[in-house]
């Protein structure tokens, strides 16, 4: 019969699911800082190239649905990469209450550029390609449950 954990070890730090994913991130975010900054992106600007280069042209609300961003948060992004010539943003002609997201030739272009953030990943990591596959899905697996819940 399993052990039932302490108060103490219920409230310790080190047992801390949500600790461990807070300090995990800022530790990527630490890793990709320098490779985002050669490619002129933040983080969440990253994200959304991410998204556009698997699915270019779509709505600026299925794109939020897809980051999990509300348009409050992902309508500055998409300014920003517009400045930058990542990207257009464009009124669609068959429902003008949509707005289409559409990749420039640079943007496109960037794609080839970033390659290196997910092959540094790996070798910082020091895990195979399916170790971080397999941590990845268990990942998308917990968010997925616990947004249901």
């Amino acid at each position: 019969m399993p052990k039932t954990p302490t108060t103490a070890e219920l409230l310790s730090l080190d047992n801390q699911l949500c600790f461990a994913l807070y300090s995990a991130s800022l530790s990527m975010t630490r890793l990709y800082k320098p490779l985002l900054d050669e490619l002129a992106l933040t983080y969440p600007q990253y994200l959304v190239m991410l998204a556009l280069w698997e699915a270019d042209g779509v709505t600026v609300s299925d794109l939020g649905t897809r980051l999990s961003l509300d348009s409050g948060t992902l309508t500055p992004l998409l300014k920003r990469l517009e400045t930058t010539g990542y990207l257009s943003r464009m009124r669609d002609v068959a429902d003008e209450r949509r707005v289409l997201i559409r990749l420039t030739a640079e943007g496109r272009a960037l794609r080839a550029r970033a390659v290196q953030v997910p092959q540094c990943l790996l070798a910082a990591s020091q895990c195979s390609l399916e170790e971080l596959s397999q941590l990845t899905r268990q990942l998308q697996a917990l968010r997925d449950r616990v947004s249901a819940a």
